[in-house]
């Protein structure tokens, strides 16, 4: 019988990270604020950044006593999260009705928060120091927008992934949303694509010069037959995956082995197998075995 885990490895990169956290008056204003500010930020093909919400936050967890989220922002180079870390706060939480933004990690190397953003005051704007913080105060015009000067980043996973092979599309959705649910319980992680799957897997490199990446026809149900190596057992239709970001390799761990764990409650049920994106090791030096990080997880054989 073929074991509902391939034995394979999912292969991850180095990333830098930053963690804001969002507040305002009310956790609707809040999330609409993240929700904008992590648009396009699904891969760093090319959206620069990968981004999403990590977890929404109570009263009683945020600096300003209001209700928020926090927010991870992944990119490959300092210099490009900290372009896309102001022009985002810039344009979509600034812009958004009673926000306020503030740093999320306790270390780490400091990168520009509010610290420019600022200069939209047109002089009016102030500054404030408190417990050794700068914050700066900015006129709008429902009141004021409040921002942390300095956020900090640290350095992080990205590509860590799922690749779910199903019977069929419904099938494979349904399996994929409940190992992308899973996930958004646990800290220090996000899944950057819509909804947390991917339903355009790719490959580095493709025929055509001008690519840095194409269609990872390996995964691909309607290739089968037709491309070499195929990955695919002849009875799937449907491949899903799920990508994870995060702060460091026990993050990531964790959150493929609690998705696997979940996704294999549909085994008989139109899951076939889970398997996993590599590139022979020479992508990224982080390697995330399937059945060891499933194994050290739960104590036991899953697979």
């Amino acid at each position: 019988m073929k074991s509902i885990i391939e034995d394979t490895f999912a292969e991850a990169f180095p990333m830098k990270a930053v963690r804001i956290i969002i507040t305002a008056l009310n956790l609707e204003l809040a999330r609409k604020a993240a929700i904008s500010m992590t648009g396009f930020a699904t891969s760093v093909i090319a959206c620069g950044c990968e981004g999403g919400i990590e977890v929404e936050l109570s009263e009683m967890e945020t600096p300003d006593n209001r209700p928020g989220v926090s927010v991870l922002l992944f990119s490959m180079s300092r210099g490009e999260l900290a372009k896309q870390l102001e022009t985002r706060v810039g344009q979509c939480v600034l812009t958004c009705p009673t926000t306020s933004v503030f740093n999320g990690l306790d270390s780490g190397e400091e990168l520009n928060l509010a610290k420019n953003l600022r200069f939209f005051g047109d002089g009016w704007q102030i500054s404030k120091v408190w417990n050794a913080k700068r914050y700066w105060r900015i006129p709008t015009m429902d009141g004021e927008f409040v921002g942390e000067e300095k956020a900090r980043w640290v350095k992080a996973i990205g590509g860590g992934n799922l690749i779910i092979i199903a019977e069929s599309t419904d099938i494979a959705l349904k399996i994929s949303e409940c190992g992308v649910k899973v996930i958004q319980n646990l800290p220090n992680v996000i899944t950057p694509f819509p909804g947390g799957i991917v339903r355009s897997g790719s490959k580095v490199g493709s025929k055509y010069k001008s690519l840095p990446a194409s269609t990872n026809n390996k995964f691909c149900p309607a290739l089968f037959g037709f491309t070499k190596d195929s990955k695919l057992p002849s009875d799937s239709s449907s491949v899903m995956e799920i990508v994870v970001d995060g702060l460091a390799e026990v993050d990531v761990e964790k959150a493929m082995s609690t998705a696997m764990a979940e996704m294999m409650k549909f085994r008989g049920k139109g899951l076939i197998q889970i398997s996993a994106g590599n590139y022979g090791g020479k992508l990224g030096p982080y390697h995330f075995y399937l059945k060891k990080i499933l194994e050290k997880e739960f104590g036991a054989e899953r697979y």
